[in-house]
């Protein structure tokens, strides 16, 4: 009788012996579709093309998203990185991050067509590296998803005929651009046709023509507001005393805004004046922030008593925090913020700086602050010293 073979034990796979690659990439391919989708649209972008790596089932994996975000803070990549991605990946952008390099620039109308095709991008923010101005695709203005826009150094060109407004957008903020002659109501026209605004920046807006008409801001949902210009662009509502433009009136109460930063001038009557216009709409104001830009000199001497003939009821009713920034110690930044601590009875904190340069000594001023009758028992003055303005 022939010897038996020796019978060979039958190897089991111990997962624990095996690639750690290889199991995770398993257990990701054994996740749902809309889960493998959500994961990767949790990732950077670049993150995101790097899970090609994973193995062959992953290589194209990130080409199928439904929507991606397109960020690159440096214009040096902006170029190959946002060809690739968008000749690759066929969803949608919902954001559109870009600084762009004098090369990408020359690119962007391009990509603004793609992005009009693909679907409803819902934040773009676009910025020149170095600061040198690019012009803005209208096609941007057919984009009804936007909600956020973030513009600075750029032509805007005219609204097209069919312009039906951003019927969700929540923040517009355009620095350093340039809109063409009559500007003034084509920036009238977006405000007013996002009736979701609730934050607005304009910092040095420039407008074509020499001569500037009537227009209006009409955002009642606005929250923040801050507007920076050295040229008067015509307010509406407004009067004029010895030559100068003084705001009298806004066309209506912005009941929902909470905050408030100016660039002031306490040297003058008219920008005096145009404040307390601003806070006779804006009841439920709870930060009102004022930069100092203009001048050690008064040219006017307004004293508590006038000051307080301009108050009305329910001025600052709900401010809570005043922060004055680049202060001279002049008498009528004095006296302003005398009126506000001796009216606002909710009020937490003045937060007070001087000017860099400022020559006159803080102690006195700061002491009769300190000591003058408050309408809040909480209300505190705190100084922070010297800030250069710039």
């Amino acid at each position: 009788m022939a010897p038996r073979r020796p019978l060979k034990k039958r190897q089991i796979p111990n997962s624990s012996a095996m690639p750690v690659g290889a199991v995770d990439t398993d257990a990701l391919l054994s996740l749902p579709q809309e889960i493998l989708d959500e994961v990767l649209a949790r990732l950077d972008l670049r993150d995101a093309v790097r899970t090609s790596a994973l193995c062959r089932a992953w290589r194209r994996r990130w080409e199928t998203l439904p929507s991606i975000d397109i960020s690159i803070p440096s214009g040096k990549e902006a170029l190959s990185t946002i060809d690739c991605v968008l000749l690759r990946c066929s969803g949608r952008v919902q954001r559109f991050y870009v600084s762009l390099d004098k090369l990408s620039a020359r690119r962007l109308d391009d990509w603004l067509l793609v992005l009009s095709r693909r679907g409803c991008v819902e934040d773009i923010f676009l910025s020149p590296e170095p600061h040198e101005f690019f012009s803005l695709h209208s096609a941007v203005f057919s984009w009804r998803c936007l909600i956020s826009v973030d513009l600075s150094a750029c032509h805007i060109p005219p609204l097209p005929p069919d312009f039906e407004g951003f019927p969700v957008l929540k923040v517009l903020s355009l620095v350093d651009v340039k809109f063409q002659q009559n500007g003034e109501y084509q920036l009238e026209e977006i405000i007013e046709t996002s009736p979701l605004l609730e934050q607005l920046i304009l910092s040095e807006v420039h407008i074509g023509g020499d001569e500037f008409i009537e227009w209006e801001i009409r955002a009642p949902n606005l929250r923040h507001i801050t507007i920076c210009s050295t040229i008067d662009y015509g307010w509406a509502y407004s009067q004029e005393v010895n030559g100068t433009k003084i705001l009298e009136n806004l066309p209506c109460n912005f009941d929902n805004l909470k905050s408030l930063k100016l660039f002031m001038d306490f040297c003058e009557l008219p920008p005096i004046l145009s404040v307390f216009c601003l806070l006779k709409s804006m009841p439920n104001l709870e930060k009102l922030k004022m930069k100092i830009y203009n001048g050690e000199v008064q040219k006017v001497e307004l004293n508590g008593e006038f000051l307080n003939a301009q108050w009305e009821d329910g001025m600052c009713a709900n401010l809570q925090i005043l922060e004055m920034t680049g202060i001279n110690w002049l008498p009528n930044e004095i006296s302003f913020m005398k009126l506000i601590l001796s009216k606002a009875r909710l009020l937490r904190t003045l937060w007070i700086s001087h000017h860099g340069d400022c020559s006159v000594s803080h102690v006195d001023p700061l002491h009769e602050l300190v000591t003058c009758g408050k309408a809040s028992a909480q209300a505190q003055v705190l100084f922070k010293g010297a800030v250069e303005n710039h």
